[in-house]
This record gives structure tokens, sequence and C-alpha cells, in this order.
């Protein structure tokens, strides 16, 4: 056992009892969620703390699949979510924090983007964290004898090099080499976002010569939380009348130059007695972009109202937790916005178009979200985000040619219910995936 504070020692025996006897074990490497864990196993718990976040997207899919299991009620019988960084010992502590400062500050300076790519490209599997991950995650499994269901591919790789049996979700229409480190593998099955995706998968592990049972890989849709799906059903499309729009960063702060550059283009909208638009900025766990965007209001002599005034010209959402701002952004980002502004990342653009928005994109980050960009571009949901002029498009955006002719933006809202119907049940769908391989793995 990991050396650990004495106040996480019960949550850490908790989660591995609730893994190894709930109807389907959920792993993820997302960050520190430490304070929501005590407090699911009611427990004390600290708001005020900060969490360690490499990714929303590695957190917040993996809870929306656990949530569609749970269906509305809390059930550590049906699923149950566990993140190894939780209970990453004292001595090894400072790689965990090391790698998340690393990726704050790549994610914040794009002339870095070329030392990112060859970090994905070649550093990602020798990465420090994967030994400081691997105590942790190997103890909470050790005594799984059923299929785990990975969503993040180092956890999922790190379990089938000790024999378990795993369903690894690959959440974008995009396959890195890492997804086929064990092509081949009997005890490996996979769930993938479309046809071309499985499609990508088999050729690739083919040109490696390697052969994947087509058989193992289910095309199920992206995993989107339930509770945002519902939203998307009862939104009504802009038609009218003031643009409610959202700006999001990531799970590491991603764009906070792009996001402070908008404001600078959006903000003088706001000054005025009767503005088009109303902004909501989500800074996620990032104290420093809360801070620079209520700067900028304040440096064009604007206030920022309470996240849970709707009716408030501006608004942040930030919390130093990542579950208390994920629940934060459903309530008052996905459930309120007409548009997102977002780099094109598999969780935000995702729930976005789930809540019945549409979407202009930032710059993205990597091939597999160039893949996201093109895919929602070509359902007719997203454009590019024109930074340097960016009321001009959203005035473009939202006019129409005449009083039977539609606006782009309302088409736009109206597309987002048009898509394929296992981008809408992509949770459901991976949960029956799950238990397809598990009802396999009795009968071998």
């Amino acid at each position: 056992m990991p050396a650990l504070n004495p106040d996480l020692e019960k949550v850490y025996f908790e989660d591995k009892r609730y893994l190894e006897t709930t109807q389907v074990p959920i792993v993820t490497i997302s960050g520190t969620y430490r304070e929501d864990l005590k407090d699911w196993h009611r427990l004390e718990n600290n708001e005020t703390s900060q969490d360690v976040v490499f990714s929303r997207a590695h957190f917040s899919m993996a809870l929306g699949v656990a949530i569609a299991a749970w269906r509305r009620q809390f059930d550590h019988q049906k699923a149950w979510l566990v993140d190894p960084t939780n209970f990453v010992s004292i001595n090894d502590w400072h790689s965990i924090t090391f790698t998340e400062s690393v990726g704050k500050v790549i994610a914040r300076h794009r002339w870095l983007k070329k030392l990112k790519d060859i970090f994905d490209r070649f550093g990602r599997k020798n990465l420090p964290i994967i030994d400081s991950l691997a105590p942790p995650l190997l103890y909470l499994t050790q005594e799984i004898d059923r299929p785990v269901l990975s969503f993040h591919v180092a956890a999922g790789n790190l379990l089938l090099d000790h024999g378990k049996t795993v369903l690894q979700v690959i959440t974008d229409p995009h396959v890195r080499y890492d997804y086929l480190k064990h092509a081949g593998n009997k005890r490996l099955y996979y769930a993938v976002f479309d046809e071309k995706t499985k499609t990508d998968l088999l050729e690739q592990a083919k040109l490696i010569e390697q052969e994947i049972n087509p058989d193992h890989v289910f095309v199920t849709g992206p995993p989107i939380d339930p509770r945002i799906i519902r939203l998307g059903r009862n939104k009504r499309p802009w038609r009218s009348g003031v643009l409610r729009l959202a700006i999001t960063t990531g799970g590491l702060g991603t764009n906070k130059l792009e996001i402070l550059s908008l404001l600078d283009g959006l903000l003088p909208e706001l000054k005025k007695p009767n503005p088009k638009i109303k902004l909501l900025v989500y800074a996620g766990t990032h104290a420093d972009i809360a801070q620079a965007v209520k700067q900028k209001a304040k440096a064009y002599q604007l206030g920022v109202g309470k996240v849970t005034n709707r009716q408030a010209k501006l608004r942040v959402i930030h919390h130093p937790q990542i579950f208390n701002a994920n629940e934060l952004l459903i309530k008052y980002g996905f459930a309120w916005a007409d548009g997102f502004i977002t780099k094109p990342s598999g969780d935000m653009a995702y729930d976005a178009v789930a809540s019945g928005s549409f979407l202009l994109t930032l710059d993205e980050w990597g091939e597999w979200e160039h893949n996201i960009r093109e895919f929602f571009e070509q359902k007719g949901v997203s454009r590019p985000a024109r930074i340097d002029k960016i009321l001009a498009q959203l005035t473009v955006l939202t006019q129409s040619s005449g009083p039977k002719s539609l606006s782009w933006v309302e088409k736009a809202m109206l597309n987002t219910h048009r898509l394929d119907g296992k981008f809408y049940n992509g949770a459901k769908n991976i949960l029956k995936a799950y238990h397809q391989v598990a009802k396999a793995q009795k009968t071998t």
C-alpha cells in the first residue's frame, strides 16, 4: 500500500471494495477528485482544496457512463469509477504535480505546441506518471475477475499487462498508436466512436502485422453524460433576441490566450444598454483564468454576475474541484447556452452539441481534434471561430435572408437533433457492450 495521508486510507480501501463488488468497474486517469470521493463515501470533505486535473474529458466521460448505469440515483453496486491519481503515494506525488504544471504551460502557449506534439509522439508511454499510477491502479483492481471498462489508454494497457480483460473506450474518431499496444490480445475489446474509427483501428493493426477480431470492436458512439442529452432534447433553437454564448477552456486551461482575445472582441458589446449577447466563461478548476477574465471585465468597466444569475451580462464558472466545476457547467452552461466557443475536444465539443448548442471552434491541439472539428462541420453544427472578427462573424451567423429563411445559428441548433442515433446513446451502448463482454468472458 502506498504512503497516503491518513484521511485517504479509508477512501482507498472503500474504493477497492466498491470496485470489486460493482457490476461495472470503471477506471480512468484524469486527475484527482479526492474531496468529492470523501463525500461519496460519507466522510467529511473540504470544498476549498485544489484538485490536480489533467483532463476534463477522461473524468466527465467516465462519470457520464457511470451516471447512465446509475439511472439518476447514485448506486455503487451498479457501477463504480476510480482514478488511481487520487491514491498516488506521498513519495511519488512530485511526478503528478510536475506533469500537470508542464501540461498547463503547454496548453496556455501556442508556440509550445510543437513540443507537445513530440511529447505525444515519443514520450507518452514512458512518462514518470505511469510509474506513479501503477501501484494504486494494480492494488485497486487486483481482486477483480470481471472485465474492466477503461477510459484512458494508459490504464487499459497497464491492466492488460497484468492479465485483466479490458473494454477500452476510444473516445475520439482517431486511433492513437497507444491503442495498438495489445492489438490481437484476446482479452482486449474496444468501444469506438463510429464505423470509420473501427475501420481505422482494424487497418492500423493490420499494418503492424497484428489481427484484431472485428467482433471485439463495438461501434457505440461517444460517451456523453445522459443529463446533457436530456437538456438538448428540451432546448429551443435561437431565432431572435439576445444570443447566449459560453466560452470554455479544458482540463489544463487550454486556449487561455485565445479566450482572452475573444473577450477583447466581445466585451465592448456588453457595455451597450441593450447588448446582443450574454457571456458565460467556463474557467474550470483554473483560478488564473477566472481572475484574468475578471481583470479583463474590470478594464472594460463591466461587472461579473453571480453564476446563479442567468440574467447577468457576464458570468464566470470556477471551482477548485473538477466534479463541482463540471456540475456547474452542466447546470449553468449546457442548460443555458445557445452556442459554445471552445476547442473541438471530445468532451467539450460532444457535450456542447449534445446540449443542443451550436459550436464555434478554437485552435485544435492534435489530429484527433482536427477529426472532431471536421465531423461537426460536415454535420452543419460547427464553424471555426474568427477570433479577430468575432462580433462581425456572429452578426452574419445570426442573420436570415427573409422571414421564411433560417439563420445559420438556428439551422445549426436544429441540426444538433439530426445526428446519428449512436451519438446520443453512446453511454448506454458502452454499457451494453460491457455486459456483452462480461457474458462472453463467463462462457470461456
